[in-house]
């Protein structure tokens, strides 16, 4: 079987490879990108019309720099396509005072002086009369928040990268590979390649495809909902912001209306179903509806009428839900992005210039030491 030659080869072109592969043609490489399905496509976990993106970050305050640079980032790409990616509606951390939700974020908005305000139960629900959260929790609100056309971000992706001389191939799987100093080779179900270096970013298939991650990048079945408000006027654009929410009933995450009928809601970990990437249950059933439905009637104003979507997808989660960025521990020239742990979208744009420098250098610009694999050194 002849071999094709090209500088980098990225396994993986969904949300963090689209981009990977547009940052390393923007840097004048020869870029293969090899994804299984379609582009884009509905079997991993960036399809469901939009993602939330925010400043104010629960999860650690050192998450901030790298959305700053995210945010500019997506700018310039909407710019360079002609389409708007990016919409800001605001975003909420609600829970309860003590909850890591709203403790965590105004962490993140102290350590880095990111405007917000606090509200109340009821100035949220004057203010955004879409929410009735009981009178004991706090809404954590900053204006610069809001979401992401997910499909989307990934074809301007791949049609910038294409622009500039990248190969993009769908529906090719990769078999095999194997590194050594002098370069890498790739087998698919179609050819084998061969690169100076090369990048995985395959989502939930990661674990599958580089031994190195042990079980550190753990596929986890979620499902979307989309409910048709009982007050749709309250779940416009204009009115209802992006959130996070801490209640007793789970972890949720919503959006206002948009690209589709319904307003959407998930809930983080959903039914804590661990799975692998092949073997996920891609059908939904009525525990999956209740699951979403526990909070829409509860703390929604109105509740909720008809579903009008169920999607699946994946979380592909690290035991201490934060990302894996590292050179491969026995591969200089080999570069990992991985384990998103379902919060990871919005940093895509970022993420493919932190992959491509990486790859290209050994190093990036960007501080990503609470990212590397050896953190779980015997996991």
């Amino acid at each position: 079987m002849n071999s094709e030659h090209f500088d980098t080869i990225v396994v993986g072109v969904g949300g963090m490879g689209s981009a990977a592969v547009h940052h390393l043609a923007q840097r004048g490489q020869r870029v293969l990108g090899l994804e299984q399905y379609d582009i884009p496509h509905e079997m991993g976990s960036s399809h469901g019309i939009t993602r939330v993106i925010r400043l104010t970050y629960f999860e650690h305050p050192a998450y901030v720099p790298l959305l700053a640079r995210a945010f500019a980032l997506w700018r310039e790409l909407e710019q360079a396509g002609g389409e708007q990616l990016l919409y800001i509606t605001g975003s909420l951390d609600a829970g309860a005072p003590d909850s890591f939700v709203v403790e965590g974020s105004l962490s993140s908005c102290a350590d880095h002086n990111l405007a917000h305000e606090v509200l109340t139960s009821a100035e949220l629900t004057s203010r955004f009369p879409g929410f009735q959260l009981p009178p004991e929790m706090l809404a954590v609100w900053q204006p610069d928040g809001g979401f992401l056309l997910s499909e989307r971000c990934i074809v301007h992706h791949v049609l910038q990268a294409q622009a500039l001389g990248a190969e993009v191939r769908a529906r090719e799987h990769v078999i095999d590979w194997e590194a050594a100093p002098g370069g890498v080779t790739v087998r698919s179900n179609r050819a084998s390649y061969s690169a100076e270096r090369l990048v995985f970013t395959a989502g939930a298939w990661s674990q599958s495809l580089v031994a190195s991650l042990g079980n550190n990048a753990a596929p986890e079945r979620q499902v979307m909902g989309w409910f048709q408000p009982a007050q749709p006027q309250l779940f416009a654009l204009e009115r209802f912001p992006v959130f996070n929410c801490l209640v007793p009933e789970g972890h949720y995450y919503g959006f206002p209306i948009h690209g589709i009928p319904g307003f959407k809601i998930g809930k983080y970990h959903h039914l804590e179903e661990q799975t692998t990437a092949d073997d996920v249950d891609r059908g939904c059933h009525p525990q999956d509806e209740a699951a979403l439905r526990a909070f829409t009637q509860q703390y929604l104003t109105g509740g909720m009428g008809p579903t009008q979507a169920l999607k699946p997808c994946m979380f592909t989660n690290t035991p201490d839900g934060h990302f894996i960025i590292d050179r491969h521990p026995e591969h200089a020239n080999v570069v990992i992005a991985a384990g998103f742990s379902g919060h990871g979208f919005k940093f895509c744009s970022v993420v493919g210039e932190v992959v491509a420098e990486l790859a290209l250098a050994g190093k990036t610009r960007h501080d990503i030491e609470m990212f590397r694999l050896d953190r779980f050194a015997g996991h």
